[in-house]
């Protein structure tokens, strides 16, 4: 089985929708760290398991889009908690509608709302 991982930083905000959320319940910034990492079975014919420009090009365009935004104001959350897990699942499903996904057969989005707390969210291909 063949891995391969990108990642990328940035800050964003949010405040937590849930029952008694404590200062969570206020807007706050977290310092992101997410990582993509595909896994599969076989490379193309180019020896690789997805192209890395690909990967960067998708990441880019993710960051830019997240990057000092408030995350309850965004579509993708309407209604909805932004926890770091869901904020893992809109970040893979934004991430597999921008990069070519024919090789891999795993995907997991690793996400670190700080240097000790992560969630993570993994699908297939």
């Amino acid at each position: 089985m063949y891995r391969l991982s990108v990642s990328r930083d940035f800050v964003a905000q949010h405040f937590l929708t849930v029952p008694d959320p404590g200062p969570e319940g206020e807007v706050h910034s977290h310092h992101f760290e997410v990582a993509v990492r595909f896994a599969g079975p076989d490379l193309n014919e180019h020896g690789y398991l997805v192209d890395i420009d690909a990967v960067d090009a998708a990441l880019d365009r993710l960051e830019a889009r997240y990057r000092d935004a408030l995350l309850n104001d965004l579509p993708e959350f309407e209604g909805a908690n932004p926890s770091v897990e869901r904020f893992a699942r809109v970040f893979g499903d934004r991430f597999v509608e921008a990069v070519p996904t024919e090789g891999p057969t795993r995907l997991t989005v690793r996400m670190w709302e700080d240097e000790d707390a992560w969630a993570s969210h993994e699908r297939a291909l």
